[in-house]
């Protein structure tokens, strides 16, 4: 028979969309591969459901993988990612569960994450939480990290509202305006200048962009927390759920 017949062609197509396989070409003459195309768009705008479900089942598949992914980073680099030496740590440095947020200076959905830091480490004594600079939005976010990495070495006591300051500011985030408000906490001009400078910040900085190429995080702001990365600002809700989740189960899932 030169046509394959209508049942013949829906499980034709129903083996190949559940083996993600194409059809072999030599297994349809043209006039085959014609009619099977037909089929094709005639069953899917009859049932468009099928796009959607299988957009959603890609995205589960995805997700999957990142997952998979970003557990065997955090395996990998678990000293670089939680106990990195140049990194900030807020809140109790001996604190049971850690929080890692990647983040910019000049990220709209950082200083909407800011807050929820704030309200997380307000009711949580026990929370640690670590900031990675992770200057992603261009030169002027560059030089405002390097800036905020300089005067972490001068004035670490005082970082935590340096940073509040720069993150939670109205404009947009520069070398200038970063020296404006370290001036502001009392720290001398030159000398932050000069600390920009200093090769290890860039080493610091490279280190984070190979980490967070590792996990898969190419946005901010990003967190890790115990075997998990976790992309955006999903808010304070959901954040604690992962922090009562490391505590009962040591895992962000239970």
């Amino acid at each position: 028979m030169k046509h394959l017949t209508r049942t013949g062609l829906l499980t034709a197509l129903l083996i190949s969309v559940s083996t993600a396989l194409p059809l072999p070409a030599a297994a349809l003459d043209d006039s085959q591969k014609q009619e099977f195309g037909a089929f094709i768009r005639e069953y899917l705008m009859a049932n468009p459901e099928i796009i959607e479900e299988m957009s959603q089942a890609l995205e589960i598949k995805k997700e999957t993988e990142s997952r998979v992914m970003a557990q065997a980073a955090i395996t990998d680099n678990k000293e670089a990612i939680f106990r990195a030496p140049e990194d900030v740590v807020l809140g109790n440095p001996d604190g049971d569960v850690t929080i890692v947020e990647f983040y910019d200076y000049n990220c709209g959905f950082c200083k909407r994450a800011m807050n929820d830091m704030i309200g997380l480490l307000d009711k949580d004594p026990n929370l640690r939480f670590v900031l990675k600079e992770f200057p992603i939005l261009g030169p002027d976010s560059l030089a405002a990290h390097r800036v905020a990495m300089s005067f972490r070495k001068l004035a670490p006591e005082l970082y935590s509202d340096f940073h509040m300051k720069l993150l939670g500011g109205d404009v947009r985030a520069t070398e200038t305006q970063a020296i404006e408000i370290a001036k502001s906490l009392g720290v001398e001009e030159a000398a932050l200048v000069a600390g920009m400078d200093d090769p290890a910040i860039d080493q610091s900085i490279r280190q984070t962009y190979e980490l967070a190429n590792a996990l898969g995080i190419s946005g901010t702001p990003s967190f890790v927390i115990g075997d998990e990365a976790v992309f955006g600002a999903v808010g304070e809700e959901t954040l604690l759920a992962k922090i009562n989740n490391m505590r009962q189960c040591e895992s962000t899932i239970c």
